[in-house]
């Protein structure tokens, strides 16, 4: 005999986002994306977003169904035990905003934590809204350690669907396979469909990497707004940033150890920006510069080290 058959409604096919406002913006606008759960050293990306969020109005105009991108038992949200009762529950956010710059031009901030799943499908959502809402270039913002000094300027690696969008910019390094992320997929998937897409990663002094350092976020900021036109308050960041670098350089002083070490990377990073006179330089061949593949393995080495203490956080999982 026939059997009934049974409504299903599948996740898979569920809408992913919801459009809460149309947004203001003109065709050819600019969108930047920054996702935590990556590495975010020196916590520049979160930082840089927080200052934009702060200091410049903005409203939601979309926002992600996260029940259908987290695993909250890799990334348990927090929740507020009172006495006797669960009181509260921080529900995580996935939030597209609409922001006005310094002069008035809006532009699209996409921010929140980075799916663990459905990559696909975000990357796709993320396209539509580009598509939707006429973005004309997408700017992706992170952070990674490197074997860099904190007495030189930040320096970042620039990546995008096309080389002349970054033309300029120093090619730190050749091909290597590393840890992917959802906001370089992201990329890749919106140079394919023909967008306009690149991103900048900030190198971030190892030795400072596991600490809040807005100097890596100024300068985030000061490369978005260069290559996007945005007018932001990149300059507000400066007296954190001061104030951070100089007791940076108060506690290298009293260790002479610590002196050498920068010295070290001072001489590296100057032999391979060309910004000082290569004579008075030790020689540095490329075999003692770090290789791809080291520097995937030390990402993998930070991320490993980052989710440790995640998990035992939160026993019972």
């Amino acid at each position: 005999m026939d059997l009934p058959t049974c409504s299903v409604i599948s996740t898979v096919n569920a809408e992913l986002y919801h459009i809460e406002a149309e947004p203001s913006t003109a065709a050819g606008t600019v969108l930047v994306h920054a996702l935590t759960g990556f590495v975010d050293a020196g916590q520049a990306g979160q930082l840089a977003v927080a200052h934009l969020l702060a200091n410049l109005e903005h409203r939601v105009v979309a926002t992600f169904d996260v029940d259908q991108l987290l695993d909250y038992r890799s990334r348990r949200p927090v929740m507020t035990f009172d006495g006797d009762r669960w009181a509260s529950y921080e529900q995580p956010e996935l939030v597209l905003y609409e922001v006005q710059d310094c002069a008035g031009t809006p532009f699209l901030l996409l921010t929140g934590p980075e799916p663990d799943l459905l990559w696909e499908r975000f990357s796709d959502a993320v396209r539509e809204l580009v598509e939707r809402f006429a973005v004309g270039l997408t700017v992706g913002l992170g952070a990674a350690p490197m074997a860099v000094p904190h007495t030189r300027p930040a320096a970042v690696t620039a990546h995008a669907t096309r080389r002349e969008l970054i033309s300029g910019y120093h090619r730190w390094f050749n091909s290597m396979q590393m840890p992917g992320h959802a906001g370089a997929l992201v990329e890749l998937r919106l140079g394919e469909a023909g967008h306009d897409a690149m991103g900048f990663v900030v190198h971030v002094p190892h030795y400072l990497a596991r600490h809040e350092y807005p100097e890596s976020a100024r300068g985030l900021l000061e490369h978005l707004a260069r290559s996007s036109g945005l007018n932001l308050p990149v300059d507000a960041l400066l007296p954190a940033a001061q104030r951070v670098l100089a007791e940076v350089n108060e506690q290298v002083a009293r260790s002479p150890e610590s002196m050498s070490v920068v010295a070290s990377l001072e001489a590296q990073f100057d032999a391979v920006t060309g910004e000082s006179d290569r004579r008075s330089l030790p020689s540095l061949d490329a075999e003692s510069l770090p290789t791809g593949d080291e520097i995937a393995a030390e990402l993998e080495a930070f991320l490993a080290e980052q989710d440790g203490p995640r998990e035992s956080e939160n026993p019972g999982g």
